[in-house]
């Protein structure tokens, strides 16, 4: 595949654009949550004013009352032309999505749909916390197959995963995060293409969440599981709402493989009822026009990732950091610095700094934190002098 390599847009760093006084006034999870002594880098929301494009989207309806239910395949073909000009991929049927109402959701359904009550799902700790949560409340079993020292899948360790998973004939399903969250790791083709034969030998299903695809650094390559050799029987979840900062309007798009849209067809029609029509008109209008802000943005948080570094070098250089190649989110090894399993909750109260305990990410998580890059350099200091300052 060939794709677009990132170049200067031309627009202003949006992670530089509001400070924290008008930050405060939000209303949203992670600026009410703590007290406002608190800097806040904990849950995945960007300190960003919305691309242009999707502002003007949702104003426009909103001034002729465009407020019913959402309608037609708009958001699906403007991923399929985003997927093509930006990872080489042509692959994205529109006949073969369906709209759910956001990624986990969607997630939840795809794993309905191809196992069964009691059925294993596997997954990649340390990641994404809902990933077991959600699994565990629908009546699934959750197995470990925790990621290497590397911080990459470790193929031995999932291949035995699977091969317990599905014992006794039992439906299972390997719930892949690409991009790795917390890690940021961008798993190759050739890493994809072994899940694929992998799970095809054990016949497990794989349900890729894609939802940080975009936030892909200049250098590195996205690589759609579906687009593998293999993966014509996978299903992804894919959504705008983490590069253009749209968690709010909720909407998202589950894609089949060609050998899996069978499974798809069998999605219970009320499933499409919960996307929100504003969420697929702002998702829509920034994967067709916000790619100019996108790419100001990745700018952005490759800056900040050199900055995180620095700063730990100087202020903290017992932390162990890896920067990744995706999303803006920092997985920091502080186990070096005695803080016990949780530092997150030493920064907290002695550093007044909001970050994700590692515990909840399973495997590997004990003693890390995971920091949020997606707001400014100026934040970013002062919560690493913050954070320097609590082990004392």
């Amino acid at each position: 595949m060939t794709r677009i390599l990132h170049e200067p847009s031309g627009e202003p760093n949006p992670l530089r654009a509001l400070g924290l006084e008008l930050l405060r006034r939000r209303t949203s999870m992670k600026w009410r949550t703590y007290p406002d002594d608190v800097l806040p880098l904990w849950v995945a929301e960007m300190d960003v004013p919305l691309a242009e494009p999707v502002v003007r989207a949702v104003t426009d309806a909103l001034a002729i009352g465009d407020t019913g239910y959402p309608a037609g395949t708009a958001y699906a073909e403007a991923l399929a032309d985003f997927a093509q000009k930006r990872w080489g991929w042509a692959g994205l049927a529109v006949e073969r999505t369906a709209i759910v109402p956001d990624v986990m959701l969607g997630v939840l359904e795809m794993i309905r749909l191809v196992t069964g009550p009691g059925g294993a799902v596997v997954v990649n700790p340390p990641v994404y916390p809902p990933f077991f949560q959600f699994v565990t409340h629908m009546d699934r079993r959750v197995v470990e197959a925790p990621l290497g020292p590397d911080l990459r899948i470790d193929f031995g360790t999932l291949e035995e995963t699977f091969r317990q998973a599905v014992a006794g004939g039992r439906r299972a399903a390997f719930l892949l995060c690409s991009p790795h969250n917390p890690t940021g790791t961008v798993h190759t083709a050739a890493e994809l293409s072994a899940v694929a034969r992998l799970a095809e030998r054990y016949g497990v299903r794989v349900v890729a969440d894609e939802i940080h695809a975009p936030l892909v650094l200049a250098g590195a390559d996205f690589v759609p599981y579906l687009s593998v050799p293999g993966g014509e029987r996978g299903l992804s979840l894919m959504s705008a709402s983490k590069a253009w900062n749209l968690a709010g309007l909720k909407a998202a798009l589950a894609v089949a493989g060609p050998a899996a849209a069978a499974d798809l067809a069998r999605l219970p029609e009320e499933v499409s009822h919960g996307p929100s029509h504003f969420g697929v008109i702002a998702h829509t209008a920034a994967l067709r026009e916000g790619t100019a802000w996108l790419d100001a943005v990745l700018v952005g948080l490759d800056d900040n990732r050199r900055l995180l570094a620095d700063l730990l070098g100087e202020h903290l250089p017992a932390v162990d950091y890896r920067p990744g190649e995706a999303t803006y989110l920092a997985w920091l090894d502080c186990r070096a610095l005695g803080l016990g399993d949780d530092p997150a909750d030493v920064f907290l109260h002695r550093g007044r700094v909001a970050l994700n305990s590692g515990i909840p990410f399973g495997a590997g998580g004990v003693g890390h934190v995971r920091l949020n890059l997606a707001t400014s350099p100026e934040i970013i200091t002062e919560a690493v002098r913050r954070m320097a300052a609590a082990p004392g």
